[in-house]
C-alpha cells in the first residue's frame, strides 16, 4: 500500500455525508445503549485528525448498533495491516473492483465482492 496524505476536504466529506462524531460522543452514547460499551468499543472504526479521534458514522445502524458488514471489513482490513484513515477513506472512494461503486453503498448485499475489493487495494 502506498498511503498518501488524507486532505480537510476528504474528512469533511464524511462528516457532511455520514457524520464524524468524535470517540467521546460515541462512547457517551452507547453507554445510554448497553450496560457495558467496552466491547463495542473495541471494534469501532476511528479516524485520527490532527489531535482528535473520531468514528466515521457510516459503521451505525440507526438504533446505534454497529453494522455487521462494517465490522468485518474492518477485522479483515486490520488483519491486512490497512490503517484505520485509509480504510475509512476506501469505504467512501468509487473502486473499479466494485464496478465504480463506493464499499460504503454495497454494504447491504453479498460481503464476498467487498472483501475481494479490500483485499485488491491493500496491493495499490
Amino acid at each position: 500500500m502506498n498511503p498518501q496524505p488524507i486532505g480537510d476536504q476528504t474528512w469533511e466529506r464524511i462528516r457532511a455525508e455520514f457524520t464524524l462524531p468524535a470517540l467521546e460522543q460515541v462512547h457517551r452514547r452507547l453507554s445510554e445503549l448497553m450496560e457495558d460499551p467496552e466491547p463495542v468499543m473495541q471494534q469501532l472504526v476511528r479516524v485520527f485528525i490532527d489531535d482528535g479521534t473520531f468514528c466515521p458514522g457510516f459503521q451505525f445502524l440507526p438504533g446505534g448498533q454497529l453494522r455487521p458488514s462494517v465490522i468485518e471489513l474492518f477485522q479483515r482490513a486490520l488483519e491486512l495491516q490497512i490503517p484505520h484513515n485509509y480504510f475509512t477513506v476506501w469505504m467512501v472512494t468509487p473502486s473499479r473492483d466494485l464496478a465504480g461503486a463506493r464499499p460504503v453503498d454495497r454494504l447491504k448485499g453479498e460481503p464476498a465482492p467487498l472483501l475481494r475489493a479490500l483485499e485488491s487495494y491493500r496491493w495499490r
